[in-house]
């Protein structure tokens, strides 16, 4: 038997989740405007970098040769630069035999670590930074092995080869 107060303990918890659900999204709300660029800005990140690189919009997704890979490569490599010679889903070791050691790196974990029971690849990145080049990506296979496979080809001709 449900004594008064419960009843209006279930009462309190269904109307606040309607609300809540109501309040999250105006239907007559204007859409947000579109700008020209085609970078969006990135929040501020936190700990000793200033601010992160704006996010790049620009990128066109690409498979591996063997297609186990998803991948994803922004701008256009010139035919005779470094990162011309690179395919995505090559392990980081046959990348840098190819191109050279970077000039800068950077490594993190992703949000995929946290989560509980997730066994699966994409929890640790590997970012290398390249002097007149841009930057590559590598993620890990599974939860238990390095960030050792190309995911991502940023070209950038302006890049200082340091991370932001």
């Amino acid at each position: 038997m449900m004594t008064t107060t419960d009843k209006l303990l279930v009462s309190a918890a269904c109307l606040g989740l309607l609300c809540g659900c109501a309040s999250s999204q105006k239907a007559d709300a204007p859409p947000p405007a579109a700008t020209g660029s085609k970078t969006a800005a990135a929040p501020a990140a936190s700990g000793s970098k200033a601010a992160a690189a704006p996010a790049r919009t620009d990128g066109r997704k690409v498979k591996s040769k063997d297609g186990k890979v998803d991948g994803e490569i922004f701008g256009t490599p010139a035919a005779k630069s470094k990162f011309a010679k690179l395919e995505i889903g090559m392990s980081r070791t046959a990348a840098e035999k190819l191109i050279g050691v970077p000039d800068d790196s950077d490594t993190h974990v992703t949000g995929r670590s946290f989560t509980p029971f997730y066994f699966g690849g994409d929890t640790q990145r590997y970012e290398a930074f390249y002097k007149s080049e841009g930057q590559l990506t590598y993620s890990n296979g599974s939860r238990y092995s390095a960030p050792d496979t190309l995911i991502i080809i940023s070209v950038d001709r302006k890049a200082t080869g340091v991370r932001r």
